[in-house]
């Protein structure tokens, strides 16, 4: 039987194919990750937050108790790794949009499930000075957001000195499967696992799944005064990252799915950030992505149905930086030992896609 050069070859340096290679890594496994590092990626251009309570009803995040308590575990030890900071604990302001709106957040405040992400003593938070809040707002604590191109960079910096990473296009051709063997440009693997974002949908082993893509623009602002570290949210956020530089997003478009910022989504963001702020600003600069997300809402995560040794760790949508940690120890725990996946996650309930 031929030697394996590798366990593992992961495709994709995103926030998903890097945090899976880190759990690799932690367990011994010898890995080479491809990713090419000019081509474009929403995990680049991602504002990288992470927020327990979402959406206009302060829904809880699915599976918040169990994705956040490891997100933080993990970017913790990650950055006493790389010896980077970028992990930024940041409480959400929400401000409310009327009496109504108030009383409903406020009673929602005393479900028991919900109040541990709620500030519940202590002063208020007072963006008066730049955001209009007449009916106050509230803070959800145990967010913040992580600077996701530091993250990636220092991450590509440590898997570069490992001999870990191999920086250029895959080429899914050269890629050749057997019962035994994963083959790609003369090296063997004993498994491949693709972590390509968007890019999924270009390969024959996984463009069947139903992936749901969306365009996303975000604008970095610069303000007449500095803003307090706070993310802002209200249909949009904004949050400071630096004194004078904030971020602000999201669009959500469909057409056309492309990498370009459009002039239309820098309008859409600046009407609402304009009924939001008090104060002036200058847009210093646009960026555009395109998220890899399911019809669903939940991630692609699994083993291809007729390949035992090709998986997919894909479909975090905007939710990536909260979801990859903790699947990618559940996707390494499932191809290690065979634990079981998630069957809200598992590709297996788009089997039926594949063999129709």
């Amino acid at each position: 039987m031929e030697a394996h050069n590798y366990d593992y070859l992961v495709v994709g340096q995103g926030i998903a194919g890097t945090s899976l290679a880190m759990h690799l890594m932690d367990l011994g496994k010898k890995i080479l990750i491809v990713s090419d590092s000019k081509s474009p990626s929403s995990s680049k251009v991602a504002a990288g937050i992470f927020n327990p309570l979402t959406g206009k009803k302060l829904v809880k995040t699915w599976l918040a108790d169990d994705l956040f308590p490891y997100a933080k575990g993990f970017y913790a030890d990650l950055e006493s790794r790389l010896q980077a900071k970028f992990v930024y604990e940041t409480p959400i302001y929400r401000p409310f949009r009327s009496i109504a709106e108030q009383n409903t957040y406020l009673a929602q405040t005393a479900d028991p499930k919900i109040a541990s992400y709620v500030k519940q003593s202590g002063d208020p938070a007072d963006l008066s000075a730049y955001v209009r809040a007449d009916f106050g707002g509230l803070e959800v604590i145990k967010a913040g957001w992580i600077d996701l191109p530091v993250l990636l960079e220092k991450s590509r910096e440590y898997f570069l000195a490992n001999d870990s990473f191999l920086d250029e296009a895959f080429d899914i051709n050269a890629l050749s499967v057997s019962p035994q063997n994963v083959f790609w440009k003369g090296k063997t693997f004993k498994k491949v696992v693709l972590c390509q974002g968007f890019f999924a949908l270009e390969n024959a082993f996984f463009n069947w799944l139903p992936f749901a893509p969306v365009k996303g623009q975000i604008l970095d602002i610069e303000t007449v005064i500095p803003l307090q570290n706070y993310i802002v949210n209200q249909g949009i956020f904004t949050f400071p990252i630096n004194a004078r530089t904030s971020r602000v997003g999201a669009t959500y478009s469909w057409d056309p799915l492309d990498w370009k910022p459009t002039k239309e989504a820098t309008a859409e963001l600046k009407e609402k950030l304009d009924a939001m702020f008090k104060i002036p600003y200058q847009i210093k600069s646009e960026v555009a992505g395109i998220r890899p997300s399911v019809k669903d809402r939940r991630p692609l995560i699994g083993v291809h149905p007729e390949h035992h040794n090709v998986a997919i760790f894909n479909g975090l949508g905007t939710k990536g930086v909260t979801l990859a940690p903790f699947f990618a120890n559940e996707l390494v725990q499932h191809l290690e030992n065979g634990k079981e996946l998630n069957p809200l996650v598992n590709i297996q309930r788009y089997f039926s896609l594949y063999f129709r």
